[in-house]
């Protein structure tokens, strides 16, 4: 189960609300600045839009996870495509000498710090000056049963990835960049951080919106910005250090002489007084010119930054820790529409892509396969055990091979079962994943799941529905059950069902 980092890192990443580009598959215009961004940066096109006006080039988005987007540049599947990147950081680029090779000159256009914002309740009982918090009083509010929280998976989410570094450095103790001595002496520590965190995401806008809508952690770990966002959250950088955010607008080197002009101008006018204003005012990220201050609210406390690992390998070995034994382990079901209606390439595509994503589960993952047809066909339940983590792949692999299509399509019914399958249980991350191709034909219908929804206890109701359109699937329907139950829908009609599965790992 200990893998490389990129292998988890270079999974399908998040491409919400995408603009004309690559990802929109030929809308774009070819005059354009075509730029590969971090999904974050969404808010920052308002800007873009009058700033391309005034340059006389429009500037086009697409989105991607950050280290996804790296992983791009290292393929050179970007090159031709794009003609700069702009990513929250290029640390974890640097780290990849075929990715940093594509880069010919950054500009760092604002920057953004790891914080924790903490509910005030929550702050009064622990007592804490929001000036003077450190990572180890985090560590021991968690200790004592006192503090929970959510952040993104490290693994998709530069983020997440940030805020590892951050408690990895600072309850180290480490002087200088992360080795693997020093994450080896911080592990316990670092065990016990992280059995606070109650609630993950793929991506900071999700975590944001689970957050409001649960309401069952005291803090959330994400960049300052995304923190100011969120109401109702007492931001807070620990004094010991943070990992930070700086947002370098780069230029590819594949991109042509005009192109990396036009990049270069870019730069310069987003770092002007005026623009450096706006993006702090409208954003809550921090200007990075001399006499810019600033916005209101955010504390000018100088700050530690910690160093980013200086080498992939302790990159590596820091993340599959955290997969496979720091963080809480996953129990999903996975509610698979076997009807009538999959037989042949459909079935065949499920079989491909469940069959891929046995190497992405981790240790100490429990997983149920739950197919149905007219009524649930089967339960089978396999945990992934670190002593003896192949046998439990191999029988997830077998029962995928033995799936069969047949009968009609009984969604609702089938989730009611998964539900009662999985009872309470707050010390896993706990998920259901829905894949159909069609509608509901039997069994239960959408008003009485609601009803059996409505009667789960506090603790069943907080475990979301993932599901996956797919096929003829309606996606008004499946939008439906993701809203009852606090999930997010996946598009396979749009993308594949490979990548779909592959992006739900991030909310697992």
């Amino acid at each position: 189960m200990r893998r490389a980092l990129i292998c988890a890192l270079a999974a399908v990443a998040l491409l919400a609300g995408c603009t004309a580009g690559e990802e929109k598959g030929g809308g774009s215009d070819p005059d354009a600045l075509h730029i590969l961004a971090s999904s974050e940066l969404s808010d920052m096109e308002p800007i873009l839009e009058r700033v391309g006006a005034d340059l006389g080039v429009p500037v086009e988005l697409s989105y991607a996870g950050t280290l996804d987007a790296v992983d791009r540049l290292a393929k050179g599947t970007a090159d031709g495509r794009f003609d700069a990147v702009w990513l929250s950081s290029n640390d974890y680029l640097r780290l990849r000498p075929e990715a940093a090779r594509k880069i010919v000159s950054e500009t760092t256009v604002m920057a953004s710090p790891v914080a924790l914002g903490v509910k005030p309740a929550t702050l009064r009982e622990l007592g804490w000056n929001p000036t003077d918090v450190t990572w180890s009083q985090v560590e021991k509010a968690v200790a004592d049963g006192r503090l929970t929280y959510g952040m993104t998976d490290p693994s998709r989410s530069n983020s997440g990835f940030s805020t590892l570094i951050s408690v990895a450095s600072a309850l180290s103790g480490a002087q200088s960049a992360l080795t693997d001595a020093d994450i080896a002496e911080a592990r316990p520590r670092l065990k016990e951080f992280f059995q606070g965190q109650k609630l993950t995401s793929g991506s900071s806008g999700w975590l944001a919106t689970a957050y409001r809508r649960r309401g069952n952690v005291d803090a959330l770990l994400n960049y300052e910005s995304v923190l100011k966002g969120i109401p109702g959250l007492t931001v807070i950088r620990p004094r010991d250090g943070v990992v930070t955010a700086d947002y370098p607008l780069s230029t590819l080197a594949s991109a042509d002489a005009t192109d990396r002009d036009t990049v270069r101008r870019l730069g310069e006018a987003l770092r002007s007084p005026e623009i450096q204003r706006e993006i702090t005012e409208r954003t809550h990220r921090r200007p990075v010119v001399a006499g810019v201050a600033p916005a209101a609210g955010l504390d000018t406390t100088r700050r530690r930054e910690l160093p980013f690992p200086g080498s992939r390998s302790v990159a590596d070995g820091l993340l599959d820790s955290y997969e496979n034994e720091l963080r809480r382990p996953s129990r999903t079901v996975y509610v698979l529409d076997t009807s009538g209606s999959m037989e042949g390439e459909r079935l065949d595509g499920l079989k491909t892509a469940l069959t891929g994503l046995t190497g992405d589960f981790r240790e100490r993952e429990e997983v149920t396969l739950m197919p149905f047809g007219s009524d649930v066909k089967s339960v089978r339940t396999h945990v992934v055990d670190p002593a003896d983590p192949r046998s439990g792949l191999d029988a997830i692999k077998k029962d995928t091979a033995s799936l069969e299509a047949d009968g009609d399509t009984a969604i609702y019914t089938s989730l009611e079962k998964a539900y009662g399958r999985l009872g309470a249980d707050e010390d896993t991350f706990t998920s259901i994943v829905l894949m159909t191709d069609g509608e509901n034909t039997a069994g239960a219908d959408a008003g009485e799941f609601e009803d059996f929804y409505e009667r789960l206890d506090g603790t069943a109701r907080q475990i979301p529905v993932f599901p996956i359109l797919f096929g003829d699937s309606d996606r008004s329907e499946l939008e439906h059950i993701a809203d009852l139950t606090g999930g997010r829908l996946f598009d396979a009609q749009q993308g594949s069902l490979d990548g779909a599965f592959e992006e739900i790992r991030g909310y697992q």
